[in-house]
C-alpha cells in the first residue's frame, strides 16, 4: 500500500528518485500515466494490469468507457527503476501534469501520484476544508 507524502526533485533529464518506501513495490516495473486532477498515476505492473482489466469490462458501446480507456492508456509509460530508484517521466506526461522541478509524490493506496508541488499544496488546501466539514457517511460503515 502506498502511503505518505514525499518531496523529490525532477532532474534536468526528467527523472525523479522514487521514495524509498515505494521502491520495493515498484522495483520490478511500473506504469506512469495521466491521472485525474492533472496529476500522474504510478502503478506497479500487476496493479496496472488489474486496472486495465477492469476498464476493459466497460462495454465497447459506452462512449465514456472508450474515452477513458483512450486517455488512460495513450499516456501510459512503462518503466523499470534504475539501481538508484530513478524513473524517467516522459515530456508529454510532465507537460500534462505541469511538472517543474519541485514535486510531491503521494501515496494513494493502490497507486502513487506525482504532482507539481505547488499544485499539490493548492489542491490539499482546497480539500482540507471539505474533508473537515464532511457530515455524511462518504465511505459506508466507516464513521
Amino acid at each position: 500500500m502506498f502511503l505518505g507524502t514525499f518531496t523529490p526533485k525532477l532532474d534536468d533529464k526528467g527523472r525523479l528518485i522514487l521514495p524509498a518506501k515505494f521502491r520495493d513495490e515498484l522495483s520490478d516495473g511500473l506504469v506512469v500515466t495521466r491521472g485525474q486532477e492533472r496529476c500522474l498515476y504510478v502503478f506497479g505492473e500487476s496493479e496496472f494490469a488489474r486496472m486495465h482489466d477492469r476498464i476493459r469490462e466497460a462495454p465497447i458501446t459506452s462512449k465514456q468507457g472508450r474515452d477513458y480507456l483512450r486517455v488512460f492508456l495513450s499516456g501510459a509509460h512503462a518503466e523499470t527503476p534504475d539501481k538508484q530508484g530513478r524513473v524517467t517521466v516522459p515530456p508529454a506526461l510532465r507537460q500534462y501534469a505541469g511538472l517543474d522541478r519541485d514535486l510531491a509524490v503521494i501515496g494513494a493506496g493502490s497507486r502513487a501520484e506525482i504532482w507539481d508541488a505547488g499544485a499539490w499544496q493548492r489542491y490539499l488546501q482546497e480539500q482540507e476544508t471539505a474533508f473537515a466539514e464532511i457530515e455524511e457517511e462518504v465511505i459506508p460503515g466507516m464513521f
